[in-house]
Order: structure tokens, then sequence, then C-alpha cells
């Protein structure tokens, strides 16, 4: 066989990245974790200022913590996201608050919507995961329309879950080829996947504070419902799970400050406000 025949394009690495990533999404029940986030979409909205009869995207929405907010504030809201079960989550919540949003499966990286079809775009804890960074980056700017806004909450690399995330690639070696998804929490990386189509980038840092009953209830939840977590501990056995769990174990006694048994974790992320040109 010849070089020709073995060689593998990097679309097709992306292609496969993808798949195994909504796989991984897919598994145990995102939202569980994602309720607990809420305060997140909430304080995005208010960084875009976002005014009623707005037309807003969530992109890669989870289950639904800016669609919800946007919702709020009277905005008329599509909630997107690659993962169905994820955007039933997000219908049932919209529907018990008596929320019109429209929900709509959609790839981050191929958005079924035309350009500059609304007014903000937004995404928490979501598009920073895309293989393709620079495709998506473009397609948040494409739908967005000429003056309108585009809103992330991104991990950055030194938060909590950005050291998570270089945690379980300790023991389990990232897709080849692929960027680090918090380099989306970075002002030099959104400069490049945002500055030739922004008139402004804003970016403010911010905590999100885990709370949860103990470390070791941090570590079962997200065990049980976050896809990642839940990928790697069923990808190790025996004494590499041990060690995979005591590493987790030890980073979130670090930076825990609650001073009882119970977890009160603060985890970085950066705020960003895109101005469309």
């Amino acid at each position: 066989m010849s070089a020709v025949d073995t060689a593998i394009s990097p679309a097709a690495d992306l292609a496969a990245v993808k798949v195994r990533q909504q796989a991984a999404w897919s598994t145990g029940n995102y939202a569980v974790v994602g309720t607990t986030l809420q305060i997140v979409g909430e304080n995005l909205c208010e960084a875009l200022d976002l005014r009623s009869g707005s037309r807003v995207l969530d992109v890669a929405a989870g289950n639904g913590n800016a669609t919800l907010a946007a919702a709020r504030r009277y905005c008329d809201v599509v909630s997107t996201d690659y993962v169905s079960s994820l955007l039933d989550a997000g219908r049932a919540r919209a529907n018990a608050e008596g929320l019109a949003v429209q929900f709509q499966e959609a790839d981050a990286e191929a958005l079924p919507f035309a350009d500059a079809s609304f007014d903000a775009v937004l995404s928490t804890f979501g598009v920073m995961f895309t293989p393709n960074q620079e495709l998506a980056a473009s397609e948040l700017m494409r739908v967005c329309r000429p003056g309108g806004r585009i809103g992330l909450a991104n991990w950055t690399p030194e938060s909590f879950i950005g050291q998570v995330f270089k945690t379980i690639g300790k023991y389990i070696a990232p897709p080849a080829g692929v960027k680090s998804p918090a380099l989306w929490g970075t002002e030099a990386r959104l400069a490049e996947l945002l500055g030739s189509g922004a008139k402004r980038i804003e970016a403010k840092k911010r905590d999100f504070v885990f709370r949860y009953r103990s470390p070791a209830h941090f570590v079962e939840v997200f065990r049980a419902y976050y896809g990642p977590m839940n990928k790697a501990f069923a990808a190790l056995e025996g004494d590499r799970q041990a060690a995979f769990h005591g590493d987790l174990m030890a980073l979130i006694e670090s930076r825990n400050r609650s001073g009882d048994q119970t977890l009160v974790l603060p985890s970085e992320y950066l705020e960003v406000v895109v101005e469309r040109k």
C-alpha cells in the first residue's frame, strides 16, 4: 500500500474526532451538570446588554442556560446543539417556565442559518469544544449581522476545568492535531479566531464557583454525568483508574476553599463580548 493510500487528511481526522466527541457528550447526562452553571448564562446576557425582540442564537447550547437567560429577556431565541437529548432537556426547562424557544439540532461548524440571521450569537462552554476551531469561529461570525454581538463564556487554560482536562490528557492522549479547547479562554487565540471580523473584542475574567457536598461528591457526579469524565473513567482500569481518581482528588482538594467538608471551588473563565464589523 502506498503512502497516498494510507494518508488521512486533516479534515477526515477532525470529522472522526467530532464523531467521538458527540458520543462523549451524549454519554451520561450533561444536563445534571449544566443546570448548575445557569448564572453564567445570565451574566453573559447582561454583558451583551440584550434587548427584547432581538433574534438570538445559542450555539452548542447544552441544556439551555444561555437560551433560557435570553428568553427571559423576551428575545426570540433559537437553541442549537448536536446532542438531541440535551435539546430535549432545554425544551423541558423552557416549557416549565412558559418560554417560547425554537430548538434545532445543529453542528456548530455548519450552522443551518443564512448569513447575518441573528442580532446576537451566544455560547457558554460549548463552541470551545469544537475540533475545527477556525471553522466554528467563522460560523459564529457568518450568522451574526454586522453590528451584532457574539457572547462567549470559555474556561481558561489555568482554570480548574482547564486543569481537569489536562489531568484527563495525562492518562488518555488527546486527538492528534486538535488544538486545546482552553485556547478559547485566551485573548490571543480569540484575536486569531475572531479578530478579522470584529470591530472590538472585550474579554473579562470571571469565576464560576462549583458548590458540591464534598470533593468526593463532585467526582461522583462528574463521573456519572459529565461525558468526557465518564468516558475517561470507562477507558481506564485497575491501577491507572485509581491513579487518575487520586490525581483528580488532589487537584480538587488543592483548590477547595470551603474550609469544611463541602466543596466551594472557583473555576476561572473568560467572558467575551465581540462586536461584529
